[in-house]
């Protein structure tokens, strides 16, 4: 096993256990990440040594304090690259179109939000900081997953309950890739639309998603094609903060199917 081979193992046995939000046995992480027992169990050890995973009680597995000290230097990366270009492109965005604004990334199989600017109606969308969705339900969560490696995504569809599921989700994030956008309506929530777009920094996969979200009897077709441009074009502007320097090009013009 080479080393990046090593890397990937370590990495599914550290999303095995936080999918988890428990402990696993040792069986149940090798059943889970697919390699025999003796090669998780030496695989632990290492983590072990490192303080990324922790035993409790006997044979369980959890997730070690360290990982705290990673999600801080994590959170602040984010504070310190993504919020503050960010923010002020969201609060832009809410201003104009009279929604809440979301940012979501993702952790393991699940989106995460990092970011909100409220709406200043009287009906609105509220979404706390730090509340997770399924990476595979909501525009949020979906716009990451379409431009996701093969290894997240075949994470995702085997979770899935059946081959019709599948083939749905595998069309949606068609879809996804093809318009730079996503819309869903009722899908996390029955009250409530969401119109989504990819954030990128040019080096790799999708870093984000940049959502607006609000009550679903807002929605008309010429209201969601004014959000959809406005949602793109902020999501482009954010890119090209981030790095990507062809993210962002007034002259681009997005699919905007009605």
């Amino acid at each position: 096993m080479n080393g990046t081979q090593t890397l990937s193992r370590a990495l599914d046995i550290l999303f095995a256990l936080a999918e988890e939000s428990g402990t696993l046995t040792v069986s149940e992480i090798a059943q889970k990440v697919s390699i025999p027992e003796s090669t998780t169990y030496r695989f632990l050890q290492t983590l072990e040594q490192n303080g990324i995973i922790e035993r409790r009680g006997k044979n369980q597995i959890g997730l070690g304090l360290r990982i705290l000290d990673l999600a801080r230097s994590l959170n602040m990366q984010f504070q310190r690259d993504l919020l503050p270009l960010a923010l002020p492109i969201m609060e832009k965005l809410t201003e104009t179109v009279q929604e809440t604004s979301v940012l979501f990334v993702r952790t393991g199989v699940n989106a995460v939000c990092i970011q909100n600017v409220k709406s200043r109606g009287l009906i609105q969308f509220s979404i706390e900081n730090g509340r997770i969705l399924p990476l595979h339900l909501g525009a949020s969560g979906k716009c990451i997953l379409a431009f996701e490696n093969l290894k997240v995504t075949e994470r995702i569809m085997s979770s899935l309950e059946n081959d019709q599921e599948r083939a749905r989700l595998s069309v949606e994030l068609e879809h996804i890739r093809a318009r730079n956008y996503c819309i869903t309506k009722g899908e996390v929530d029955p009250d409530v639309f969401a119109i989504a777009a990819p954030i990128t920094d040019g080096q790799g996969p999708v870093i984000a998603s940049l959502s607006v979200a609000g009550p679903s009897f807002r929605c008309n077709k010429e209201h969601d094609k004014a959000i959809i441009a406005r949602v793109v074009s902020a999501a482009e502007e954010l890119s090209a903060l981030m790095g990507n320097k062809q993210g962002f090009n007034p002259d681009k013009k997005t699919q905007i199917n009605s």
